[in-house]
């Protein structure tokens, strides 16, 4: 049985942090080894701010991400020879077609982005989200300026399970 709420209770006041409050940090992710979709999916996180107590879905209160390594990402099953990606070039039977193993080969910034794309909002909110993704395919990056702090985004299980029994590294 759920007990009588009173009406004279006050209501509770709704947050609305301040455009001008929202603070932004910048995240290194190390995508090496890493599986693409769940890569995605944590760095999506941080784009939208959802890490943070201040998080509200209509306003853009999320954190840069700059993710280095993007060519030794990781494809699960045989992603990378049967999953098919079409882009047309705007031009007449301008329709191309590539496997995402061809695609991650020759532009891996590009399959991390379309992924992390597709977990965005499909608003200006998340397309202003994403220009402040910054991927490269490399170790090497040209954001120092921005004093960006590694994220660990690595899943504990995935961690253990690249252990050995004694602790180190298979």
């Amino acid at each position: 049985m759920v007990p009588a709420v009173s009406r004279s209770a006050a209501p509770v006041k709704t947050f609305q942090p301040a455009p001008g409050s929202v603070v932004r940090r910048w995240h290194v992710v190390d995508a090496e080894g890493m599986v693409l979709g769940r890569l995605a999916s944590r760095v999506a996180t941080l784009l939208r701010g959802k890490h943070k107590p201040e998080f509200s879905p209509h306003m853009d209160v999320g954190d840069g991400v700059i993710v280095i390594n993007a060519a030794k990402v990781r494809l699960t099953g045989r992603k990378a020879q049967q999953e098919k990606v079409y882009w047309h070039t705007g031009y007449p039977g301008g329709l191309k077609q590539a496997t995402l193993g061809q695609l991650l080969r020759t532009d891996p910034e590009r399959v991390i982005t379309e992924a992390v794309w597709g977990m965005l909002p499909k608003t200006s909110l998340g397309r202003k989200m994403l220009r402040r993704l910054k991927v490269y395919r490399g170790s090497e990056h040209p954001h120092r300026a921005q004093k960006p702090e590694m994220a660990d985004l690595r899943d504990r299980r995935s961690a253990v399970r690249d252990q050995g029994s004694d602790g180190t590294e298979t």
